[in-house]
């Protein structure tokens, strides 16, 4: 029997700008490009973090910000601020989904530190140095350009790079998806879902290629805890019917040390992993599978948490026991995971464009095409 319970604390909805975003399209299955960011920093003060696992609804909550990065159908990216309020109270509509209240738009703006050349698929962030976080484009061609933008201030004209693929673009433009190494921020993956390829950059040096055997739909480097050394040497990938597991270190087998396969005919749209090394997996088979890297084996599967196809997966940092689940129906789930139980859920009210949790909390944003975000914070009881 579990002690704690993942509750959410508010649900807040924002409208993107039209003159900011206009008539953006579906682009791909995976809602990959939106990235978030909660800051303390709001009007030039530094505000103290709240502690998500003692807060409760009498206590008065600090300021905050929510730093967001979508990009929309478009070469460009944009860039907004919303003000989240945790005082708000929580109401519950039909099937008891959570209802939205209106959020506060500070700022908005156009990141033109991404010039691509055609659609932009993915978006990532990391943590970086000197209040900056570390921006990750790539396009349907798979052109990576990473950028570093400041928190606080509002000049985000800083310091990037832009690396061509390796094949010049030629061919038929797809999803591709970019993720950071968690342990190593210098190091970055790009996926094209096409040519059946993840590339591996140390800043703008190419490391090393991937070939998977299938279109690549999802991946993420697995974590660990920081005291064991092969933190950012693992790749999970989600290929087809199959879960892939890459060591960057093995030139055996192209670098591929195991395949989970699943039913036949279901396709595994989403993977993410846990800071202590567990992997999640879901797709058609609207179930969330969670795996244990070291033993190779399934240690739990909830079976019907979404009604249609899982598209976006997220683990909980305050409780890695819960999971965020989206699905292509514009619900988002969070469970837990070992005993299959939902302890909340929302509904945006479109396709959704970009699913994005934020690191080291639990703050979940969707992006839908009818140009709205959604923003949910839990906290622990």
């Amino acid at each position: 029997m579990r002690s704690t319970v993942l509750v959410a604390r508010s649900l807040q909805k924002a409208s993107v700008p039209p003159a900011l975003l206009s008539d953006p399209t579906p682009g791909s299955l995976q809602p990959t490009r939106l990235a978030a960011h909660v800051s303390m920093h709001l009007s030039g003060r530094h505000c103290p973090p709240r502690n998500l696992s003692t807060d409760t609804s009498s206590m008065a909550p600090a300021p905050r910000a929510l730093f967001t990065s979508p990009l929309a159908a478009a070469s460009t990216g944009s860039r907004w601020k919303i003000r989240l309020d945790a005082s708000v109270m929580l109401s519950k509509g039909k099937e008891s989904l959570l209802i939205p209240d209106n959020a506060q738009v500070i700022s908005s703006s156009v990141v033109d530190r991404c010039p691509h050349r055609s659609e932009i698929q993915s978006v990532a962030l990391a943590e970086g140095e000197d209040d900056c976080l570390i921006l990750g484009t790539v396009d349907s061609y798979g052109h990576l350009i990473v950028s570093r933008l400041d928190i606080v201030a509002d000049d985000i004209d800083r310091t990037s790079y832009s690396v061509p693929p390796r094949d010049c673009g030629v061919g038929e433009g797809s999803w591709a998806g970019v993720c950071f190494s968690p342990m190593q921020q210098s190091m970055v993956a790009v996926a094209r879902q096409l040519c059946k390829t993840i590339d591996i950059y140390d800043q703008d040096i190419h490391v090393r290629s991937l070939r998977t055997l299938w279109y690549p739909s999802s991946f993420s480097f697995v974590q660990y805890s920081p005291h064991v050394n092969e933190s950012s040497s693992l790749l999970a990938t989600a290929e087809g019917s199959q879960l892939s597991i890459w060591d960057l270190r093995m030139n055996n087998n192209g670098g591929c040390v195991h395949r989970i396969t699943g039913s036949v005919g279901d396709i595994i749209y989403s993977t993410c992993s846990s800071p202590s090394g567990l992997i999640a997996s879901g797709g058609t088979d609207r179930a969330v599978t969670i795996y244990d890297p070291r033993r190779w084996s399934a240690l739990s599967r909830w079976v019907g948490c979404s009604k249609f196809e899982i598209t976006g997966l997220a683990f909980s940092s305050v409780d890695e026991s819960f999971i965020y689940v989206q699905g292509v129906d514009y619900e988002i789930t969070c469970g837990h995971w070992k005993q299959s139980e939902r302890a909340f859920s929302f509904r945006g009210d479109s396709n959704w464009l970009g699913f994005s949790k934020c690191a080291n909390n639990d703050v979940i944003a969707g992006w839908c095409e009818s140009g709205s975000i959604f923003i949910a914070d839990a906290r622990q009881l």
